[in-house]
């Protein structure tokens, strides 16, 4: 079976900056169009002086924006409608069980002149599978039994079991192809890449500055002559830099501020429905949450919509008790959204055994901006319905190793995945590490084993459907509301339609936009 892409429902909010992008297909573009030249400042959140070129230790932030959307390519990205396009590979195909994809390599050369080969991909992943690899793409690459070369342009992928998601998989930002260094291994140190530019300055916690390549082989991209990456980790100094000129591009503005920002003349925001939530877990193996008559009482005991409004100040949609944002394939937009019911609330405690009850609730705005606020609201749309819950405010410092998945309910937050399957394996499923409820369902389980190899898309959605209902009837985490992503940019800086699985057009941005004004 040949497949090129994979589609998905795709849902585009923009803000008034993404206005001019509407309606084009993926690589159209607006009035005159692109053109190339001019230099670009980029003000980043998530540098720090500890960062390298290596792609296993990389968690996103500067290094991933500069090396995964300019100077390297992956061998498939997502594109604006969320579908697995070819990119360093030129075509994928797979069996009928979706156990063996076979990934056929472009044309194209590494910034010092050699074409890339097939060596180079399987040392670009092999990279992230030994025992001893640190990689944050280590457990999603577990899934591969074998990787082999086919001569020197074709890589074949043998799976344990079926993936029907794999092209997502070889998306993921740790995965940009980088050289072999011809005894297997991977050459990340050169930060050589087959992408647009070429790295010329890399001084980690402060900028990465690229080159634009004459000799890149998509000739519809990297338009810029110049980028240059400034780490702003602090989110109020990156829009100051942002209003006085110092930079032309933020990511990650603060909903708080946005209304700031959408205030001046030549700033921009950019907005795209995401797939980042801020769940409430509750840990099901720990009394009173172990009862899921207890979870259902505390699921209509928030007030989701005053939740987003006051929170994200709109800046989202409501959430549904599960991790599928509406913007992704297989959302069951269908299923009955869950209403804030103190009444229903009381009758689950009813059911439970319980007239009231008293609950303790770890916060902090280390896991999310304004968790705080969020516990609070919950706090007092819980006291309706006759549940007394003490928020615990925690220090941001050691958040996430001493109360993430320590305590029996605590606020967290996910970025989401690209996939239905890749959300609910890495967090839901019985066993996963990140499990973060300790939630096992048997019926879920069996449902996604079995959606994963399914290639017909009707049954997945069908599955999924019914994963999505399990989750928001029986699981752990409360789930109210999902965030949108809001980068700023100058009125000099234009870009095409949006991609939304992260920050700034996909941390591609620096591949897919141009100047106006050059």
């Amino acid at each position: 079976m040949s497949l090129s892409t994979f589609d998905r429902r795709g849902v585009l909010r923009a803000g008034a900056a993404a206005a001019l992008s509407l309606g084009l297909a993926p690589h159209a573009v607006a009035q005159s169009g692109p053109r190339r030249g001019g230099s670009v400042r980029i003000g980043s959140s998530g540098g720090a002086s500890s960062d390298t070129l290596d792609p296993a230790t990389t968690y996103g932030g500067v290094v991933a924006l500069g090396m995964l959307g300019g100077v390297c390519n992956t061998l498939v990205e997502i594109d604006a409608e969320g579908r697995a396009q070819p990119e360093l590979a030129e075509s994928f195909e797979v069996s009928e069980d979706a156990a063996t994809w076979t990934f056929r390599l472009r044309k194209a050369d590494f910034s010092n002149g050699r074409p890339v080969t097939a060596r180079d991909v399987i040392a670009s992943f092999n990279h992230h599978r030994g025992e001893d690899t640190k990689s944050g793409a280590k457990e999603l690459l577990s899934q591969i039994r074998e990787i082999r070369a086919d001569g020197d342009r074709v890589v074949v992928f043998e799976l344990e079991a079926g993936n029907a998601d794999f092209p997502f998989v070889t998306a993921d930002y740790h995965l940009w192809i980088m050289p072999d260094d011809g005894e297997g291994n991977l050459d990340w140190r050169s930060g050589v890449g087959t992408g647009g530019y070429t790295l010329e300055e890399f001084e980690p916690g402060e900028r990465m500055r690229l080159k634009r390549r004459d000799d890149y082989w998509k000739a519809d991209r990297a338009w810029f002559d110049e980028v240059t990456i400034l780490t702003i980790n602090d989110a109020t100094a990156r829009q100051n830099a942002l209003v006085t000129g110092e930079v032309d591009i933020i990511n990650g503005v603060p909903t708080k501020t946005v209304h700031l920002l959408d205030r001046r003349p030549n700033v921009q925001l950019v907005e795209v429905t995401g797939t980042s939530h801020f769940p409430f877990a509750m840990q099901c193996d720990a009394a009173p949450f172990d009862d899921p008559d207890v979870r259902l009482a505390l699921k209509y005991a928030v007030n989701r919509q005053e939740m987003l409004d006051k929170v994200l100040r709109g800046h989202g949609s409501l959430g549904n008790d599960h991790p599928i944002a509406p913007s992704q394939r297989f959302h069951a937009a269908d299923l009955e959204q869950r209403a804030y019911d103190p009444e229903r609330a009381r009758f689950h405690l009813e059911k439970a055994g319980l007239d009231r009850l008293e609950v303790t609730l770890a916060a902090s705005d280390g896991a999310f901006g304004g968790a705080v606020d969020a516990a609070v609201l919950l706090q007092e749309s819980a006291a309706e319905a006759g549940i007394e819950l003490t928020v615990n405010r925690r220090p941001a410092d050691g958040y996430w190793s001493n109360v993430w998945m320590q305590e029996p309910f605590f606020t967290g937050y996910w970025n989401g995945r690209p996939t239905a399957d890749w959300m609910f394996s890495l967090v839901y499923a019985s066993g996963a590490a990140w499990n973060e409820t300790n939630w096992q369902n048997e019926r879920f389980n069996a449902l996604l084993g079995q959606a994963r190899t399914e290639l017909d898309a009707d049954l997945r959605a069908e599955m999924y459907h019914e994963m999505q209902a399990i989750c928001r009837d029986d699981g752990g985490a409360m789930i109210p509301m999902f965030g949108n992503y809001i980068d700023g940019k100058t009125d000099r800086v234009a870009h095409g339609p949006l991609a939304s699985n992260r920050y700034l057009d996909g941390w591609k941005a620096i591949e897919r936009w141009w100047l106006t004004d050059v």
